[in-house]
């Protein structure tokens, strides 16, 4: 129906270019100006006989001519003009430029577009993504067909390390900590696979108790393990993420993704579209919503949505006032470093209470080794890689600054 209702409509713009084209090249219409000839004429011979009756004398006789003969020079210009136009064939070159422009288009369409193609009605559009979201192959289905994730080759004594860590992990399955390094180690070898089945044996184990950080991990290597595709498994994890923590990012960002791989972008749209005012732009999922958000926001009928402006800068991150910097200079040795402990352990505890960015967690690391607590920085490491699991960018910010502070 609509390529019809193309076709009508480029049918009526052509019937209307091509009217007065026709019309110039009909000549049943006598011109204006041939009409006009021959009045003027008569008013010559009307002149005439007035003189002749000595109703007006020679030299209104005269004027009158001269001004009527003005009137017939113009006239006879005009039907010039209008039989000229009769005779151009510039009017016929035109409808045939029209009709190999109609052909061309016909043509074009008929090898590019999809005239047998049915109405898609919204109802019908809605009823095919309910069916492609009940179609989803089952994660064992997507796992099989999924392509190897490629990580750089370990090396022997690496991976002596993690044959021991499994060894350990088999003799003591209820080892939360041991299926933490498990999942993380796992996935470090390309062993999505196994890192899945790791995190799923931790969330398991803690039950209740799991956050949303640790589902979303969970639904992040379920959904890597699927080749991207978020199979009902990995919907599960996001739901118990999101029913934890209904803020969290990841599983937002997932959800979101869910609703675009099953063709609702109308859903799609508002999660992202959230989660792109937030930031910060530094996250890891900002950037591919970024790209493709202008499309989605078309498709989910919202095409006057102007995506908000990247920020400029990071935000600084939490530092001493100028006030404790002026203090500082007058302080002991003693006082300043007591002043530093301060800030770094007020820093860790809001880290721990409300979370934070990872560039803020690679400041703790560092300013834990300068201010001489390498085991617990160590510590705290660990917990950020935790933390971040599933966020290759955040990690590789963590794992930069626990090389520059000399952690393994």
């Amino acid at each position: 129906m609509f390529w019809m209702i193309c076709a009508a409509l480029a049918g009526v713009v052509a019937i209307a270019i091509a009217a007065p084209l026709l019309r110039r090249q009909g000549a049943g219409a006598e011109p204006a100006a041939a009409y006009d000839l021959r009045v003027y004429r008569d008013q010559l011979r009307e002149v005439g006989r007035d003189l002749e009756r000595g109703v007006i004398d020679q030299a209104d006789a005269e004027r009158l001519r001269i001004e009527i003969g003005r009137k017939v020079l113009a006239a006879d210009r005009a039907l010039e003009r209008a039989g000229g136009a009769r005779r151009a064939p510039g009017g016929w070159a035109a409808l045939v430029v029209l009709a190999l422009l109609l052909a061309g288009a016909f043509l074009l369409y008929q090898r590019v577009g999809q005239p047998e193609r049915p109405d898609a009605p919204i109802a019908r559009r809605i009823a095919e993504s309910q069916a492609l979201y009940e179609d989803r192959p089952s994660q064992a289905e997507a796992e099989a067909k999924a392509p190897k994730p490629q990580r750089p080759a370990p090396d022997a004594d690496y991976v002596a390390l993690i044959e021991r860590l499994r060894e350990a992990v088999a003799k003591n399955p209820d080892d939360p900590r041991g299926l933490e390094l498990l999942a993380e180690h796992e996935e470090k070898l390309g062993n999505v696979v196994a890192a899945k089945e790791a995190q799923r044996r931790l969330v398991a184990l803690k039950g209740d108790t799991a956050g949303a950080e640790d589902l979303a991990r969970l639904a992040g290597l379920t959904i890597e393990a699927a080749g991207g595709l978020i199979t009902s498994e990995a919907e599960q994890a996001v739901a118990g993420a999101l029913q934890r923590d209904p803020h969290n990012p990841q599983a937002r960002f997932m959800a979101g993704l869910l609703h675009l791989q099953n063709g609702r972008p109308d859903r799609a749209f508002p999660i992202w579209a959230g989660l792109l005012a937030e930031g910060p732009e530094s996250a890891p999922w900002i950037a591919p919503i970024r790209a493709a958000i202008p499309d989605l926001a078309w498709f989910a009928g919202r095409p006057d949505y102007t995506p908000p402006e990247p920020a400029s800068a990071a935000p600084a991150l939490p530092g001493p006032d100028a006030d404790a910097m002026a203090a500082a200079g007058d302080m002991t040795p003693e006082q300043r470093q007591q002043m530093i402990e301060g800030m770094v352990k007020g820093l860790e505890t809001r880290l721990a209470a409300q979370g934070g960015t990872p560039e803020e967690w690679a400041r703790l690391i560092s300013s834990l080794v300068v201010i001489g607590q390498k085991d617990h920085a160590a510590d705290i490491l660990d917990e950020a890689r935790q933390r971040f699991s599933a966020d290759p960018t955040a990690r590789a910010a963590i794992e930069a600054a626990a090389q520059k502070a000399g952690l393994e």
